[in-house]
Formats: structure tokens, sequence, C-alpha cells
């Protein structure tokens, strides 16, 4: 099973509070709803066309959270993103989730690496992880990433939780595709490619 990953970020890498304004104030951020003016219809048909084609999904305990107090409830039949949320199997990442209240959810409470590797391994199509920053972050330190999706939004919010720390392990990337729409947000497809390269030597 390919595991890909889709977030939506800042320039600066922000992903926290793309949302509504009080989506997640964690650490005292103030600068939610930053993605939304910005979410052309054509960034919209894009997102919708990686949606409908999962087989399942994987989150974290947080965006789970939101994703099921948001799509769980909608049922319109023609939004790509709301039936494909709402049809596929959902695996969610979390020691402390007992009870999930959106229908199809599988809790993945032992070892995660194992978890998502047997998952990877046992099924076929695509498995896909939305947002969920720490949980993306860790499967990439696990390397089993196989696609990474950015949809990066023209704007800088200058505080906010990032996809990427400060300090982390290096990753080369291959880009394998890249455009933009007709409101500045550039959509870029990567596949992880082991560790950069880095010139050795003095010049």
């Amino acid at each position: 099973m390919k595991l890909t990953t889709t977030t939506n970020v800042s320039v600066d890498g922000v992903m926290q509070g793309l949302g509504a304004s009080d989506e997640d104030r964690r650490g005292g951020f103030e600068r939610g709803g930053w993605a939304l003016p910005l979410f052309d219809d054509e960034a919209q048909t894009f997102l919708g066309q990686v949606y409908g084609r999962a087989d399942a999904f994987l989150f974290g305990r947080r965006t789970y959270e939101i994703f099921a107090g948001h799509w769980g409830a909608v049922t319109d039949p023609d939004n790509p993103i709301a039936h494909a949320l709402n049809t596929r199997p959902k695996y969610v990442a979390s020691t402390t989730l007992t009870e999930p209240r959106w229908a199809d959810t599988t809790v993945l409470s032992g070892d995660l690496v194992t978890a998502v590797g047997e998952l990877k391994a046992g099924g076929t199509g695509e498995l896909q992880v939305h947002g969920s920053g720490a949980l993306v972050r860790r499967l990439l330190d696990s390397r089993l990433v196989d696609e990474i999706i950015l949809l990066v939004y023209p704007v800088v919010i200058g505080q906010g939780t990032r996809l990427f720390p400060d300090t982390g392990p290096d990753a080369a990337l291959d880009l394998l595709d890249s455009r933009s729409t007709p409101s500045g947000v550039t959509i870029q497809v990567y596949r992880p490619a082991g560790r950069p390269r880095y010139v050795t030597g003095s010049s």
C-alpha cells in the first residue's frame, strides 16, 4: 500500500490553524484561518481528486477529532472529500482514544511504526495522511512515506507549528509534479530520495 501525506503550509512552513480562526489555539496561536482566503477552485478540485483516489486514511489524534467534527457531519453525496472520508476505512494513531465516534475507524494504539508497516504490507492502493504534523514527521523519520504533497500558500504567518522542526533529520526529495493555482497556491509533489548530497571539502 502506498502511503502519501498531504499538507497545507504557509511559505514559512506553518501548518497550524489553517481553517477556522479558532481551529487550533495551542501555544497562544492567534493567526488562524490563513488558508481559506487563498483556497481557490483549482486547489479545491485538486484536493478532491487526491481524496477521491484514497483507499484508506490515517490520522493523528488531534487532526482526527477536527476532521470527525467537521467532515463527519457533512452529508452531501456530491462533496468528494466528505464522500471519501465517510465511506472509506480510517485509522487513528492514539494511545488514549478508546471509543472513536466516526464510523469505520480503527485505533492504532500499539507500536505505530509496526502497525503502519503492516498496513502498507498487507493492503493495496493508497493510504493517505492529511494534516497530522507530528504523525507525518514520525512516518518520515521511519521512512514509511512514499509521496509528499505540499500545498504552499503565498503568505508568511510568522508563528505557529511548522511541518518541519528547526532541527531534525535531513531528506532529499525528487520533484514529481509542480503547478500553481490562480490565487498563488503552489502544489508540489515529492518522493523521498534518501539523504541529501552535500558538498565536501573546501572550494
